[in-house]
């Protein structure tokens, strides 16, 4: 049976790498990218010599727009077929909206969901016509509501699970499967580069490991969505922001985000 081939963006850290580590023990090759060479080329060295499997290393920016074009190109010019598109490949950053850097919000816009949707409709193709493969979003449960202090995060976020659940659905009638995956405060890069380490958010976190074993798990059972890294307290929160008059809630994200003293 040919091994399965996963590709993984951002898996330079975090959440991505684990995405590797994961795919890797149980026998899949891999296709990682991500914007540092050293990273990759550690992870490749790592996995092939530990799992004895084969790992093309892709380097790219994927806030740039021709990048996810450039990837799929490559990829198909090595005959290379993916069962597995993992996009998870993301940032945030804190502060008022009108305050903050415009091009750095761009760029985020533009891996968060530019890239994504790019690689999702330039491999969906390739599965429809083969009527198999998995794709794997990584969302955030900030996508479950509107986040002050970072509104366009959060708004990407909740682009990226409204768009998986949609084609979740337009696929129902093929082996083709679309899971969003929802972690809550994790122990990744993304606190300190996005600002987000030094609020009350990210006093208590997950492991980059549980989120993505999650997220992977529930991507090969082909769920729709999986909530990962959120405390039992954290769900209660999430289950009344429905129900929570709006301003009230709004209040509370804020609140949350602002750095402690």
């Amino acid at each position: 049976m040919r091994k399965k081939t996963a590709l993984i963006t951002g898996t330079s850290s975090g959440i991505g790498k684990e995405f590797a580590r994961i795919h890797a023990s149980k026998g899949g090759d891999l296709i990682i990218v991500a914007r540092r060479e050293d990273k990759l080329k550690a992870l490749q060295s790592e996995l092939e010599k530990k799992h004895h499997v084969k790992v093309m290393v892709i380097v790219k920016d994927l806030t740039l727009p021709e990048a996810a074009s450039e990837i799929y190109n490559e990829i198909k010019a090595s005959g290379i077929k993916v069962d597995y598109l993992i996009n998870n490949a993301g940032f945030g950053g804190r502060g008022k909206f009108h305050e903050r850097d415009w091009e750095k919000d761009l760029a985020m816009i533009n891996l968060n969901v530019v890239a994504l949707t790019t690689l999702t409709r330039l491999f969906l193709p390739d599965f429809v016509k083969r009527n198999k493969g998995k794709i794997l979003n990584v969302s955030s449960t900030a996508s479950l509501m509107p986040g002050p202090l970072q509104a366009v995060y959060y708004a990407t976020k909740a682009y990226v699970t409204s768009f998986s659940n949609a084609i979740s659905e337009e696929l129902h009638d093929t082996n083709i499967t679309v899971t969003a995956l929802l972690p809550g405060a994790t122990e990744t890069e993304f606190a300190s580069t996005s600002g987000m380490d030094k609020t009350s958010l990210f006093e208590n976190t997950f492991s980059a490991n549980d989120v993505a074993r999650d997220g992977y798990n529930g991507m090969v059972e082909g769920k729709l969505n999986v909530i990962a890294g959120v405390s039992f307290g954290q769900r209660m929160i999430m289950g009344m922001a429905p129900v929570m008059p709006k301003k009230m809630m709004l209040k509370q994200i804020r609140q949350m985000q602002e750095v402690n003293n």
